[in-house]
């Protein structure tokens, strides 16, 4: 076993691991740097195991509200503190509209002003509805193509290219 791999289970070893694996514990014996280091994770738990925090004061809260009413208390309540919000909503409500306002004059040639600046075209070409506008403006073009249908084809022309 590596150095590396014992490091990596040395916080169950030090905590007393119950079935060690046979590797961990020759490389042990024989690597004198993992043995002093295990031993020093020893010694840091077991002085971890003894150390107690200590009580917080009884009178940590009320000194706290206290110190917290004087510092509201001290802090100036001004005009600009009950104007402050509006008006910096305010502000970023007329960036945000002369922002948007002037996007299709800084960006002309963008795809996402396009759609802005040019009223829609209708149904296009391909879909149902402009297909269907296309037949009625067409209906006597089409109407001609009848008589395509009675004509005979000759043998060895391909009606479709």
């Amino acid at each position: 076993m590596k150095c590396n791999e014992v490091r990596e289970i040395m916080p169950d070893l030090a905590a007393g691991l119950e079935n060690p694996p046979a590797e961990a514990v020759e490389h042990l014996r024989r690597c004198e740097e993992c043995a002093a280091k295990l031993q020093a994770f020893r010694q840091t738990m077991a002085l971890l195991d003894q150390w107690k925090a200590p009580e917080p004061s009884p009178y940590f809260d009320v000194r706290l509200q206290a110190r917290l009413r004087e510092e509201r208390a001290r802090a100036p309540m001004g005009w600009w503190h009950w104007l402050r919000t509006p008006a910096l909503a305010l502000t970023a409500t007329v960036l945000v509209a002369v922002g948007v306002s002037l996007l299709p004059q800084i960006l002309p040639d963008s795809p996402h002003t396009a759609a802005v600046t040019q009223p829609a075209a209708g149904p296009g070409p391909g879909t149902a509805v402009g297909d269907l506008q296309a037949l009625d403006k067409n209906d006597e073009l089409y109407a001609d193509f009848d008589v395509l249908d009675d004509l005979e084809v000759q043998p060895g022309v391909t009606a479709n290219p």
